[in-house]
């Protein structure tokens, strides 16, 4: 109990210290990190070790795809490629229906995708479709993190509902067709969220962003050269998730290890970089030098890419803590049903920040409790895996690097990101809880 007060207090500590003070977050994200793990009895180098490892291991995951991501956004706004992408793509959902658009590719994109880097390259397509349409940044930035979120955690092949499947003895074919179910009611609820609460609130556009993004239709690349940079990476990653698929869809060999290299997000996401370099209508030395593009875009990314890493720093000091097993102990001796994996894989996301290891070490919890439960049918076993994966959205706050990715890359402060991101993921996850809940009343 005395940890779960203490990360209370970290969380506090966090919001107030760069809300109402304006500390930068890197460093109430490390304060934070410090005073939680020699607070909380952790060995004072196991801390360092934690923190080493945190800072290091997410910006050695994520970095690369920020910083790159970040240079494909920069130029498709300075070309003008957005606004070529917007217009084609506000014909086809209309324009006022941003929000609902930038959730169905979420939802889409991040069954293969990790959501990080799904958000980082679809970030400049909200924004630019915001922008054409005049309608709410953030309503279309929480609607591409639910949409995002919604398959991420529940439908494979993303790691975590596969690894929980290996885990709990599910059914993957059933694992999916529920979680396709149970993530469209989440996805619906996010989008709902999106369009009621975070349309509401206000994002300033970069004005000088604005000015060079409104480039008359000759002067700017077509839609498809400018969706390139953006699809290519996507589908990259799409077709490596498969090749790596149990079953071996593609066989093996050298093109298979070939495709698995180039579908590795930092290989993808830096041939986006280079298809990027062909959307200005002249290429120019310039546009690759410390004081063009390329250095506005590495300069935009280095804040990004150290508060993600000081929020993967603090969610590893408080993975190393133990706090997983105190809260996975607290509730797995209640009766809830179906309901149970839900709340163990909540507290676990919640008190350490990352979904993946949220969902699979529940499923380690849950695994020996499912015959006493009720659920160790084929049926209820696929609606454990859905269970918990609803439970690992719920909530994306200060520990989680995703939380930092969303707010950094659409600007909001972390007032606003609590206020967005937070509550929204609590509301999404809900949605889907209940959506399993009531397939469990049918189908058990």
């Amino acid at each position: 109990m005395s940890q779960l007060i203490l990360l209370i207090a970290s969380i506090i500590f966090i919001v107030v210290v760069t809300a109402k003070f304006k500390l930068h977050p890197f460093l109430a994200l490390l304060i934070a990190a410090f005073g939680f793990g020699l607070i909380s009895g952790m060995d004072p180098m196991k801390v360092v070790k934690s923190i080493n490892d945190g800072f290091g291991g997410t910006i050695g995951y994520i970095g690369i795809v920020i910083l790159a991501g970040t240079i494909i956004g920069v130029f498709l706004e300075k070309s003008g490629g957005a606004q070529s992408l917007a217009e084609s793509t506000l014909k086809l959902t209309g324009e006022k229906n941003v929000p609902l658009a930038m959730g169905i590719i979420g939802y889409i994109v991040s069954m293969p995708v990790f959501c990080d880097s799904g958000f980082v390259l679809l970030s400049p397509l909200n924004k630019a479709l915001s922008r054409k349409a005049k309608v709410s940044l953030a309503a279309g930035a929480i609607a591409l993190s639910l949409g995002l979120y919604a398959t991420h955690t529940m439908v494979p092949p993303t790691p975590g509902p596969i690894a929980a499947a290996g885990i709990l003895e599910a059914d993957l074919g059933r694992v999916i067709l529920w979680g396709m179910i149970v993530s469209i009611v989440a996805l619906i609820a996010g989008w709902l969220f999106a369009i009621k609460v975070a349309s509401k609130v206000h994002l300033p556009f970069d004005e000088e962003t604005v000015e060079t993004a409104a480039l008359p239709a000759g002067e700017r690349p077509g839609a498809f050269k400018a969706i390139v940079p953006i699809i290519l990476p996507i589908v990259l990653i799409v077709l490596q998730s498969i090749a790596k698929y149990p079953s071996k869809p593609f066989g093996e060999g050298a093109a298979v290890n070939w495709l698995i290299f180039f579908g590795q997000p930092v290989v993808a996401l830096m041939i986006g970089v280079i298809f990027s370099l062909f959307l200005p209508r002249k290429l120019e030395c310039k546009l690759l030098s410390g004081e063009g593009w390329i250095g506005e875009a590495v300069l935009s990314a280095a804040t990004i890419i150290i508060i993600t890493g000081s929020g993967g720093a603090f969610g590893k000091v408080l993975q190393n803590s133990g706090i997983a097993a105190t809260v996975g102990d607290m509730l797995k001796d209640s009766h809830l049903g179906i309901w149970l994996p839900f709340l163990i894989a909540a507290g676990i996301k919640t008190a350490q920040g990352s979904s993946t290891v949220s969902i699979i070490t529940t499923a380690g919890i849950v695994a020996p409790l499912l015959a006493p439960l009720g659920l160790d049918s084929e049926t209820a076993r696929a609606l454990t895996v859905i269970a918990i994966g609803a439970g690992a959205m719920v909530v994306s706050h200060a520990n989680d690097s995703y939380f930092w990715v969303v707010t950094q890359f659409s600007g909001m402060s972390v007032k606003q990101g609590y206020k967005l991101q937070t509550i929204g993921t609590l509301v999404e996850g809900a949605a889907a809880a209940v959506g399993v809940w009531v397939l469990s009343i049918i189908l058990l």
